[in-house]
């Protein structure tokens, strides 16, 4: 199975997740290896999710609720083109702070809106991490990443 874990990132905090989710899913386990390729969305457009395999959108959010820098001309190019999504598989890894109650995690909503519109299904649950929590986006992480890659593994079993 093939996994491209897409980061949106300002400070670095969901890049360490993206890392920690690689290291919990470097054992392949009973059913086989799992290919984990991650991607800064610096330079990515639309045409990424011509890839096969399941995808994670690992993004923070930032300013008034918006995506990160290094992810707005990734996001504005998806919304332009808006490309039929309907066979993409995907989930979300959202980065927030509850205090900022207004735009909690809205870069992962943004993110898992906009990929339901054009026809995406998301595996599992969004995980909105809250930065107050006292929590580490990385153990929330380690502890959310083996329950969501078995789901992902469900979904790829019944698409085949």
């Amino acid at each position: 199975m093939k996994l491209t874990l897409l980061v949106g990132t300002m400070t670095g905090t969901a890049q360490l997740v993206a890392q920690e989710l690689e290291l919990v899913w470097d054992n392949p386990g009973d059913d086989g290896p799992v290919q984990v390729e991650t991607l800064l969305m610096d330079d990515l457009d639309s045409s990424v999710f011509d890839r096969e395999g399941i995808f994670l959108i690992v993004t923070s959010t930032y300013g008034q609720g918006d995506v990160p820098d290094n992810a707005k001309a990734f996001y504005e190019d998806l919304k332009a083109k808006r490309p039929d999504l309907s066979r993409v598989r995907y989930g979300v890894f959202g980065l927030g702070d509850r205090t900022y109650a207004e735009t909690f995690n809205f870069g992962g909503k943004r993110f898992d809106d906009l990929l339901g519109e054009l026809g995406a299904q998301r595996i599992g649950e969004r995980v909105q991490h809250d930065a107050s929590s006292g929590v580490l986006p990385e153990e929330t992480a380690e502890e959310w990443g083996q329950g969501w890659l078995a789901l992902a593994k469900e979904a790829v079993a019944v698409s085949t």
